[in-house]
Protein backbone atom coordinates (compact mmCIF):
# COMPACT_ATOMS: atom_id res chain seq x y z
CA UNK A 1 0.00 0.00 0.00
CA UNK A 2 2.93 2.36 0.59
CA UNK A 3 3.23 3.01 -3.13
CA UNK A 4 -0.29 4.52 -3.10
CA UNK A 5 0.06 6.74 -0.03
CA UNK A 6 0.60 9.89 -2.12
CA UNK A 7 -2.35 9.20 -4.44
CA UNK A 8 -5.15 11.72 -3.90
CA UNK A 9 -7.77 8.99 -4.37
CA UNK A 10 -6.08 6.78 -1.77
CA UNK A 11 -5.89 9.71 0.66
CA UNK A 12 -9.54 10.55 0.02
CA UNK A 13 -10.62 6.95 0.69
CA UNK A 14 -8.61 6.80 3.90
CA UNK A 15 -9.84 10.17 5.20
CA UNK A 16 -13.45 9.43 4.31
CA UNK A 17 -13.34 5.98 5.89
CA UNK A 18 -11.82 7.45 9.04
CA UNK A 19 -14.61 9.99 9.31
CA UNK A 20 -17.36 7.42 8.64
CA UNK A 21 -15.90 4.68 10.87
CA UNK A 22 -15.40 7.21 13.67
CA UNK A 23 -19.06 8.28 13.50
CA UNK A 24 -20.79 5.00 12.64
CA UNK A 25 -18.38 2.16 13.43
CA UNK A 26 -17.18 -0.44 10.95
CA UNK A 27 -20.23 -2.63 10.38
CA UNK A 28 -22.63 0.21 9.58
CA UNK A 29 -20.47 1.71 6.82
CA UNK A 30 -20.42 0.19 3.34
CA UNK A 31 -17.74 0.31 0.68
CA UNK A 32 -20.30 2.08 -1.52
CA UNK A 33 -20.82 4.82 1.10
CA UNK A 34 -17.08 5.33 1.42
CA UNK A 35 -16.62 5.49 -2.34
CA UNK A 36 -19.58 7.83 -2.88
CA UNK A 37 -18.46 10.27 -0.19
CA UNK A 38 -14.81 10.10 -1.33
CA UNK A 39 -15.79 10.58 -4.98
CA UNK A 40 -14.00 7.38 -5.98
CA UNK A 41 -15.30 4.34 -7.88
CA UNK A 42 -15.56 0.92 -6.25
CA UNK A 43 -13.08 -0.32 -8.85
CA UNK A 44 -10.56 2.23 -7.56
CA UNK A 45 -11.33 1.22 -3.98
CA UNK A 46 -10.42 -2.39 -4.74
CA UNK A 47 -7.24 -1.26 -6.49
CA UNK A 48 -6.04 0.00 -3.11
CA UNK A 49 -7.77 -2.31 -0.64
CA UNK A 50 -8.78 -5.97 -1.11
CA UNK A 51 -11.64 -5.49 1.38
CA UNK A 52 -13.13 -3.00 3.81
CA UNK A 53 -11.32 -4.56 6.79
CA UNK A 54 -7.95 -3.74 5.26
CA UNK A 55 -9.00 -0.12 4.94
CA UNK A 56 -10.18 -0.19 8.57
CA UNK A 57 -6.80 -1.55 9.67
CA UNK A 58 -5.05 1.21 7.71
CA UNK A 59 -7.27 3.85 9.31
CA UNK A 60 -6.65 2.48 12.80
CA UNK A 61 -2.90 2.23 12.25
CA UNK A 62 -2.77 5.83 11.05
CA UNK A 63 -4.76 7.03 14.07
CA UNK A 64 -2.40 5.21 16.44
CA UNK A 65 0.72 6.45 14.65
CA UNK A 66 -0.52 10.05 14.78
CA UNK A 67 -1.13 9.72 18.51
CA UNK A 68 2.33 8.29 19.15
CA UNK A 69 3.95 11.04 17.07
CA UNK A 70 2.08 13.73 19.01
CA UNK A 71 3.05 12.13 22.34
CA UNK A 72 6.72 11.93 21.34
CA UNK A 73 6.71 15.53 20.15
CA UNK A 74 5.13 16.63 23.44
CA UNK A 75 7.74 14.75 25.47
CA UNK A 76 10.50 16.67 23.66
CA UNK A 77 9.01 20.08 24.48
CA UNK A 78 10.83 22.15 27.08
CA UNK A 79 7.90 22.71 29.43
CA UNK A 80 7.28 21.79 33.11
CA UNK A 81 6.22 18.23 33.93
CA UNK A 82 2.83 19.41 35.20
CA UNK A 83 2.16 21.07 31.83
CA UNK A 84 3.18 17.89 29.99
CA UNK A 85 0.72 15.84 32.05
CA UNK A 86 -2.00 18.40 31.34
CA UNK A 87 -1.25 18.21 27.61
CA UNK A 88 -1.20 14.39 27.66
CA UNK A 89 -4.78 14.47 28.96
CA UNK A 90 -5.66 17.08 26.32
CA UNK A 91 -4.15 14.85 23.60
CA UNK A 92 -6.35 11.98 24.79
CA UNK A 93 -9.39 14.24 24.64
CA UNK A 94 -8.53 15.47 21.14
CA UNK A 95 -7.73 12.00 19.83
CA UNK A 96 -11.09 10.64 20.95
CA UNK A 97 -13.18 13.66 19.96
CA UNK A 98 -16.60 12.58 18.64
CA UNK A 99 -15.74 8.88 18.85
CA UNK A 100 -18.93 6.82 18.59
CA UNK A 101 -20.08 3.88 20.67
CA UNK A 102 -20.32 1.96 17.40
CA UNK A 103 -16.62 2.57 16.69
CA UNK A 104 -15.71 1.32 20.17
CA UNK A 105 -17.92 -1.75 19.78
CA UNK A 106 -16.58 -2.68 16.35
CA UNK A 107 -12.89 -1.96 16.93
CA UNK A 108 -12.44 -2.73 20.63
CA UNK A 109 -15.28 -4.73 22.12
CA UNK A 110 -15.49 -7.73 19.84
CA UNK A 111 -18.44 -7.19 17.53
CA UNK A 112 -15.85 -7.54 14.73
CA UNK A 113 -13.43 -10.23 16.02
CA UNK A 114 -10.82 -9.77 13.26
CA UNK A 115 -10.65 -6.03 13.92
CA UNK A 116 -10.55 -6.58 17.68
CA UNK A 117 -7.59 -8.96 17.28
CA UNK A 118 -5.83 -6.46 15.02
CA UNK A 119 -6.44 -3.65 17.53
CA UNK A 120 -5.13 -5.78 20.40
CA UNK A 121 -1.97 -6.68 18.45
CA UNK A 122 -1.37 -3.08 17.34
CA UNK A 123 -2.00 -1.82 20.86
CA UNK A 124 0.48 -4.30 22.35
CA UNK A 125 3.08 -3.25 19.77
CA UNK A 126 2.58 0.44 20.51
CA UNK A 127 2.57 -0.02 24.28
CA UNK A 128 5.92 -1.78 24.02
CA UNK A 129 7.49 1.29 22.47
CA UNK A 130 5.56 3.66 24.76
CA UNK A 131 6.99 1.94 27.83
CA UNK A 132 10.43 3.09 26.76
CA UNK A 133 9.11 6.61 26.17
CA UNK A 134 7.43 6.61 29.58
CA UNK A 135 10.69 5.53 31.23
CA UNK A 136 12.47 8.43 29.52
CA UNK A 137 9.70 10.76 30.68
CA UNK A 138 10.16 9.38 34.17
CA UNK A 139 13.90 10.10 34.03
CA UNK A 140 13.06 13.64 32.88
CA UNK A 141 10.80 14.14 35.90
CA UNK A 142 7.44 14.00 34.12
CA UNK A 143 6.37 10.90 36.08
CA UNK A 144 7.25 10.02 39.69
CA UNK A 145 10.58 8.23 40.11
CA UNK A 146 8.96 5.44 42.16
CA UNK A 147 6.26 4.75 39.57
CA UNK A 148 6.51 1.53 37.61
CA UNK A 149 5.53 2.55 34.03
CA UNK A 150 4.38 -1.02 33.43
CA UNK A 151 1.53 -0.28 35.85
CA UNK A 152 0.30 2.47 33.49
CA UNK A 153 0.35 -0.07 30.68
CA UNK A 154 -1.75 -2.60 32.57
CA UNK A 155 -4.19 0.02 33.82
CA UNK A 156 -4.61 1.40 30.30
CA UNK A 157 -5.22 -2.06 28.88
CA UNK A 158 -8.05 -2.53 31.40
CA UNK A 159 -9.85 0.40 29.79
CA UNK A 160 -11.30 -1.95 27.18
CA UNK A 161 -12.75 -4.16 29.91
CA UNK A 162 -14.23 -1.11 31.61
CA UNK A 163 -15.81 0.02 28.35
CA UNK A 164 -17.76 -3.26 28.33
CA UNK A 165 -19.34 -2.47 31.71
CA UNK A 166 -22.89 -1.27 30.97
CA UNK A 167 -23.50 0.32 34.39
CA UNK A 168 -20.26 2.28 34.14
CA UNK A 169 -21.04 3.36 30.59
CA UNK A 170 -24.42 4.72 31.68
CA UNK A 171 -22.60 7.33 33.77
CA UNK A 172 -21.22 8.98 30.61
CA UNK A 173 -22.93 10.41 27.56
CA UNK A 174 -20.15 9.46 25.14
CA UNK A 175 -17.19 7.06 24.99
CA UNK A 176 -14.90 10.11 24.74
CA UNK A 177 -16.21 11.48 28.03
CA UNK A 178 -15.46 8.14 29.72
CA UNK A 179 -11.98 7.82 28.14
CA UNK A 180 -10.98 11.37 29.13
CA UNK A 181 -12.26 10.80 32.68
CA UNK A 182 -10.14 7.65 32.83
CA UNK A 183 -7.07 9.55 31.55
CA UNK A 184 -7.59 12.28 34.14
CA UNK A 185 -7.92 9.71 36.91
CA UNK A 186 -4.64 8.08 35.89
CA UNK A 187 -2.90 11.46 35.46
CA UNK A 188 -4.18 13.29 38.55
CA UNK A 189 -5.72 10.73 40.86
CA UNK A 190 -8.77 12.26 42.50
CA UNK A 191 -7.19 15.66 43.11
CA UNK A 192 -7.82 18.79 41.08
CA UNK A 193 -5.21 19.25 38.31
CA UNK A 194 -2.52 21.71 39.30
CA UNK A 195 -3.25 21.60 43.07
Amino acid sequence: MDKFVNSQKYISLEETARELFWKHGFRRVTVKEICDKAGVSKMTFYKYFPEKKELAKTVFTNIVNEGVDKFNKLMKEDIPASEKIKRIVLLKAESTNDISKEFMEDFYLGSEPELQTFVEEKTAEVWGSLLEDWKKAQEAGVFRKDLKPELLLHISLKLVDLLKDEKLNQLYDTPQEFIVEFAKLVAYGISEPGK
